[in-house]
């Protein structure tokens, strides 16, 4: 058999003849005339050298050796078809609106900073994004994707890890002058904490160590609360206490110094976060675009 030589188009056709038992039938979903798919069909028996078809008065039907051949070759045109779809999909212009929902600070601090680069990229692409610390529901309220951390339980939707955040313990440099720099659990509970209350749940959030290689949650001493991080993160730049966040909403004031860490020896604990979205957006080219955009950014 020359593998080489073996038309592909015919491949397909001899499957819609299968499925359609006629000719008649599949030459018009082909939008083929009949003696041009008859043809086709027999130039792929003379290749393989066997026959495929049984043909009757009334129906067309698989010979043993064709039924063995499409079966075993159905599925790997399906695949070659997905294959080819999902190409053609990232491969077409990004355009239309891209809705997308993430947690509040992480929006404020890396969401919309990557969304500059992106749009200037892509000028047929519009973006629409709601920052809330509120868990949307994708396909109740129409998103294309949204951004969140930990485990994600709704197996309807499709998870795409990113990278993990990590916690991280913070003060001002005028702060630790001011009151010393903790050294364990224990004087840290002598220090002002900066909190930060669970719109959902009403209660103040733990904070997240790692002792002795166990986990352990501790109820930061609030000297003050906030209902969201911004301004916690504000309140520990202005030197008012010790927080604890993730590492992406202080990367900008560690690196200039606004900020040094704390408790280092007791961090490790951390959250993936993870893009997701619902199946029927798997190839989009608008997420694809987005997908890669966090992905490669620099944050």
């Amino acid at each position: 058999m020359n593998r080489k030589s073996m038309d592909l188009n015919a491949v397909r056709m001899l499957v819609r003849v299968a499925e359609a038992r006629s000719f008649t039938i599949a030459a018009g979903q082909l939008g083929v005339s009949q003696s041009g798919l008859s043809r086709a069909i027999g130039r792929l028996e003379a290749t393989l050298g066997v026959k495929l078809l049984q043909r009757t008065t009334r129906n067309v039907g698989l010979s043993p050796d064709g039924r063995q051949f499409v079966e075993q070759v159905a599925p790997l045109l399906g695949g070659l078809d997905e294959a080819e779809r999902q190409l053609a999909d990232r491969s077409c212009t990004p355009s239309g609106t891209l809705r997308i929902s993430a947690p509040s600070m992480f929006g404020r601090k890396v969401l919309v900073p990557l969304l500059a680069p992106l749009l200037a990229q892509h000028p047929q692409l519009r973006v629409e994004t709601v920052l809330s610390d509120r868990l949307v529901d994708l396909v109740e309220e129409g998103f294309d994707a949204a951004l969140r951390t930990g485990p994600i339980a709704d197996r309807r939707i499709v998870a795409r890890p990113l990278r993990p955040l990590r916690w991280v313990t913070v003060a001002s440099p005028a702060y630790l002058a001011a009151r010393g720099a903790p050294t364990d659990l224990e004087t840290l509970r002598d220090h002002a904490c900066l909190a930060i209350r669970n719109p959902r749940s009403g209660r103040l959030v733990n904070w997240q160590f790692l002792q002795e290689g166990q986990r352990c949650g501790f109820a930061p001493p609030a000297r003050m609360v906030f209902d969201h991080g911004d301004p916690l993160v504000e309140g520990a730049i202005a030197g008012m206490g010790i927080v604890q966040v993730m590492d992406f909403a202080v990367a900008d004031a560690l690196a200039d110094g606004r900020l040094q860490r704390v408790l280092q020896a007791f961090e490790g604990r951390s959250r993936t976060l993870s893009l997701i979205y619902p199946p029927s957006r798997q190839r989009s080219a608008k997420l694809h675009v987005l997908t890669e955009a966090l992905l490669t950014g620099s944050w």
